[in-house]
């Protein structure tokens, strides 16, 4: 999911952006593609040259040792695809953007739509508590559902509990209910008073999934089917059920070096684990089938880089959300530290960064034992990015698809230089 733990929203550092085998490629473009720095909408862009981005995307992640990656970049000049290494390893299967993975907490960007659009439709408001939907959530009559869309409850981050870990890698293929893992971060007591400050914790998505299937009537995987992915034409997006370990075809696996707390709480690699990852001694444990239930509202949903392009451009643009509520969304980012106002802003499940004097974008990542993503959609220069891969960490900790953003974005904008590209 995008967590922290879970998957983290990224941080695009620097000028604004943070601080990923032998390549089997296929970079393609539209003819648009070719087209002269003149032809390009934006003079905040780069003229992109595929057979670059698909070099310097193999360059970065052979040195992230990621087993396969792909990138979707949609701009003013075409469409891009630069897709590296394989879906299975020991297999020459190369990733495509129809290939289904797990998106982790891009995920969110979903539910707070489905969110909005309950309030949008009178079902709820941004500013009922929390305690109206879901009972005995600590402070709940003080947690407002627009606090929970923005990370400012203060409720205790259950992916943190070292419980869920372990439970996850003893039996991988357990299901669990959002209110089994209420109940772990409940034993534990809020982290400051609502709306104090602002953590990224997945247990505000875990309630408001509850809170959208109480205020709207029908399970959640039902509510995104009726309201997001059917109206969008997003075919290759699911929710699936809490005993569902498959994937639909054709799907990636996804891997990760050592047991489920490396994502579900940033624990760092060990020296030695690192030295064994870099050296081919340790290989990275298989996680496709692993049980996503303990995600849900938070990071369940399963798609492609495809629909996931379509996806971000629609919500970030207004095809989503009614005029209103669709300012409200876009205004709604509040800097996640107080004393760099002007840094990375977390709002209704989306993230705004600015990372150059004319580009910003409002974007989300994913992260989750296995797979590794971003999505982001910059209005200005009309420019859609999707990254997945199909490794969760470098052996150094990285999170790979945060990894290679800097070497993408580097080929997109023109005086751009962010440190980590390649």
């Amino acid at each position: 999911m995008a967590l922290p733990a879970l998957g983290a929203a990224l941080l695009i550092a620097s000028c604004a952006v943070p601080s990923g085998f032998t390549a089997l490629s296929d970079a393609s473009a539209t003819p648009a593609a070719t087209a002269s720095a003149s032809d390009s909408t934006s003079s905040a862009l780069k003229p992109i040259d595929p057979a670059v981005l698909q070099s310097a995307v193999e360059r970065a992640a052979k040195k992230l040792m990621v087993p396969g990656a792909v990138v979707l970049l949609r701009t003013p000049q075409g469409t891009f695809r630069a897709t590296v290494g394989t879906t299975e390893l020991g297999t020459a299967e190369p990733p495509t953007t129809g290939d289904h993975f797990r998106i982790a907490s891009n995920t969110k960007t979903m539910t707070s739509a489905l969110i909005i659009l309950l309030a949008q439709d009178g079902k709820l408001r941004l500013s009922d508590p929390v305690s109206a939907y879901v009972p005995g959530v600590p402070n709940g009559e003080h947690i407002t559902i627009a606090e929970l869309l923005k990370m400012r409850s203060g409720l205790y981050n259950y992916t943190d509990a070292p419980e869920l870990a372990a439970s996850l890698d003893a039996d991988p293929g357990k299901a669990f209910t959002p209110q089994a893992m209420l109940d772990l971060a409940f034993r534990r007591p809020p982290n400051f008073a609502p709306d104090a400050s602002y953590e990224y914790s997945n247990t505000n998505y875990a309630l408001l999934g509850l809170v959208a299937e109480r205020a709207g009537g029908h399970p959640l995987a039902q509510q995104f089917q009726d309201r997001l992915f059917a109206p969008l034409g997003l075919a290759g997006t699911s929710l699936p059920a809490a005993d569902n370990l498959s994937l639909p075809t054709p799907y990636s696996h996804g891997y990760m070096y050592g047991g489920s707390a490396y994502a579900l709480v940033d624990q760092p690699y060990p020296a030695d684990v690192q030295a064994a990852a870099r050296s081919g001694k340790l290989r990275p444990v298989d996680y496709t089938h692993q049980n996503p239930s303990y995600a849900t509202a938070a990071g369940g949903v399963i798609s492609t880089a495809d629909d996931l392009a379509t996806w971000i451009r629609a919500l970030v643009t207004g095809k989503v959300l009614n005029p209103a509520f669709q300012r409200q969304w876009l205004h709604s980012p509040q800097a996640e530290d107080p004393a760099a106002p002007d840094g990375k802003k977390y709002g209704y499940g989306i993230t705004h960064q600015r990372f150059g004097p004319n580009a910003s974008m409002y974007y989300h990542g994913g992260e989750l034992p296995g797979f590794n993503s971003f999505i982001g959609h910059d209005p200005d220069n009309e420019v859609t990015l999707v990254l997945w891969t199909n490794l969760t960490l470098t052996p150094d900790g990285r999170t790979t698809a945060n990894a290679l953003l800097p070497t993408v974005l580097n080929q997109v904008y023109a005086g751009l230089s962010l440190p980590g590209g390649d």
